[in-house]
């Protein structure tokens, strides 16, 4: 009887009888695990690389991201080479033993995993472009601000009013990042009336609290004013309060009880800046007796008539406080400063443009014209065959800034609102 070699072994049927013989390749399973175990460790290292992109966004670093994204492609680019390796050496695999199959069970949940990863990576590698794309367009942006910005320093300088020392402050350099323009006259102009408006609401609240009769009121300030609907008797504590507060803004104090002092165009414009970016409250804690102190308390003192503030409160406490040089913290009165400040910073805006920007009012009665004014109602019908409407009321003056002209804001008569 033969007897086998250790290179070969002897299979059999049901009926003992001897099979063919087949040769064992004593390394095919050492190959297989060695393949295993490079497959696991590039999945461990593709996790890592993974982790390491998505940290890289939060905060967002794009030279992380790039390093990141490098490892990924190269995880990827490995066990991409592994499965073809695997598939060039098994093109057709005879899954024999039990342990052939775990180990291509175990291959194929590894090649589903990697199926998994390059749909994520791709995801990240388009939100990269996406991000690549923002910043590019960011800073072109930036780079068109910080060109604005170094002209515009260029013409401080020329005129004296930018130093060395504001130069090297931050909180200065964001003042200096505005330019003197038309626009930013206009936006400041819409800035004042929208603060009009605000201020107008606790006025007319606490009036309605103390028992007046709006009605009356509003027929006090501008009597004969024909209003096309009730609600639009507020226009008319808008006008009073315009009244008030741009008394005086022909003058470059901006104070009717004080002489007129000679100031530079850019010595106006450097108070405007500097007020701009802050808090009133913070501007007078600073200097309760500065210029635009000074100018608080006179126009709180013009706009909030005795009557009017003992029937809001009850006392005289917060008039007496404000006529003796303070800024008191009420509600009511940083509600006022946040309109004072606005008005104020209007008025420093008029002063900076050579030629200053004039004011100009429409008196009642007026013809309306397109041109110069604008009605504070926005959905007004104008009958093409019937006469012209006229102003019953002007709410906030216009101004004019060279040949340009900032329409005043009217109420008008004989005109019917749309629905």
């Amino acid at each position: 009887m033969i007897r086998p070699s250790s290179k070969e072994s002897l299979n059999y049927d049901n009926n003992s009888q001897k099979v063919y013989p087949q040769p064992i390749d004593e390394n095919m399973n050492q190959n297989m695990g060695s393949m295993i175990g490079r497959i696991f460790n590039n999945i461990s290292s593709l996790k890592a690389a993974y982790i390491q992109l998505q940290e890289a966004h939060t905060p967002y670093d794009p030279d992380k991201i790039q390093t990141a994204d490098k490892l990924v492609i190269d995880e990827l680019t490995s066990l991409s080479e592994l499965k073809h390796t695997y598939r060039e050496r098994n093109p057709k695999p005879v899954a024999a033993s039990p342990q052939d199959s775990r180990l291509l069970s175990e291959i194929q949940e590894q090649q589903n995993l990697l199926k998994t990863y390059e749909v994520m990576v791709k995801k990240f590698q388009s939100q990269i472009q996406n991000r690549d794309t923002e910043i590019t367009h960011l800073q072109q942006q930036t780079d068109e601000a910080k060109h604005r910005k170094t002209k515009l320093e260029k013409k401080l300088k020329q005129r004296g009013l930018l130093n060395k020392e504001s130069e090297e402050s931050d909180e200065e350099e964001s003042y200096f990042s505005v330019e003197l323009t038309p626009s930013l006259f206009t936006s400041t102009a819409d800035n004042a009336y929208q603060s009009i408006h605000e201020f107008s609401k606790p006025l007319i609240n606490m009036m309605k609290a103390a028992g007046w009769d709006l009605d009356a009121a509003a027929n006090a300030i501008e009597p004969d004013v024909v209003y096309t609907r009730r609600a639009h008797k507020k226009y008319a504590f808008e006008s009073y309060i315009c009244q008030r507060i741009f008394s005086g803004f022909h003058q470059e104090n901006f104070l009717i009880d004080a002489a007129n002092a000679t100031v530079s165009n850019e010595a106006f414009f450097h108070q405007f800046l500097a007020v701009r970016a802050m808090d009133p409250l913070d501007v007078l804690s600073q200097n309760p007796d500065s210029v635009f102190g000074k100018f608080c308390r006179s126009k709180y003192l013009l706009l909030v008539h005795p009557k009017m503030e003992g029937s809001f409160f009850g006392n005289m406490d917060q008039r007496n406080y404000v006529m003796s040089g303070g800024h008191p913290r009420t509600p009511f009165y940083q509600a006022f400063l946040k309109l004072a400040k606005s008005i104020w910073l209007l008025h420093r805006l008029a002063y900076s443009f050579d030629p200053k920007v004039r004011v100009f009012q429409v008196k009642k009665a007026s013809e309306f014209s397109e041109i110069h004014m604008e009605s504070v109602v926005k959905n007004i019908v104008l009958d093409e065959n019937a006469e012209r409407p006229r102003v019953d009321l002007m709410v906030m003056p216009g101004f004019l800034i060279g040949t340009s002209v900032i329409q005043s804001r009217v109420y008008l008569s004989g005109v019917k609102c749309d629905d």
